[in-house]
């Protein structure tokens, strides 16, 4: 198997601490999709970041960026857009669940904190235009509830609930 590109030997950077490293990389990622949107499996995700030795660990800086696709929320015609994710993460040997990453002897795998930024930084409902009415506005008109209030009145009852109508309670 392929050694990833988001694994990153540090021991260098590691024996003399305070040190920097910048890594500008880009690789496929599978996988990441949300309800709404997905990065294409083929398409490239960009890191651009600055590794820095600190004592007990490995600091990481920088954006990673990455196309996404999804269907817009109203029409549902394709949309596609980039995302753009800041990252600010530690690694360190004994890692703090949900607050730092695993720093594996010597290496760094990038992979999870490049995925969960741009996890959480994909749209949640795509819209292609702010202005989009829709899937057809004219067959399928839509209205506030002002115009519901100006318009006419309720519409007439189902006539087989008609018999409830009659009942009557103390």
């Amino acid at each position: 198997m392929a050694r990833s590109v988001l694994r990153i030997g540090v021991l260098e950077l590691r024996r003399r601490p305070g040190t920097q490293r910048e890594v500008h990389l880009s690789t496929p990622l599978e996988g990441l999709v949300t309800t709404a949107a997905r990065v294409p499996d083929d398409a490239e995700v960009a890191v651009a970041a600055v590794l820095e030795a600190v004592e007990g660990g490995v600091t990481i800086s920088g954006t990673v960026s990455a196309p996404w696709e999804g269907p817009c929320r109203r029409c549902l015609e394709p949309v596609t857009g980039t995302v753009e994710a800041g990252l600010s993460e530690v690694f360190e040997p004994h890692p703090t669940e949900g607050e730092t990453y695993p720093l594996e002897g010597d290496e760094v795998d990038l992979e999870p904190v490049v995925r969960d930024a741009v996890l959480l930084q994909m749209p949640l409902a795509p819209l292609c235009s702010e202005d989009c009415a829709g899937p057809a506005p004219e067959t399928f008109p839509t209205s506030s509830a002002d115009e519901a209030e100006d318009s006419e009145a309720a519409p007439p009852a189902d006539p087989r609930w008609a018999a409830l109508e009659q009942l009557k309670f103390d």
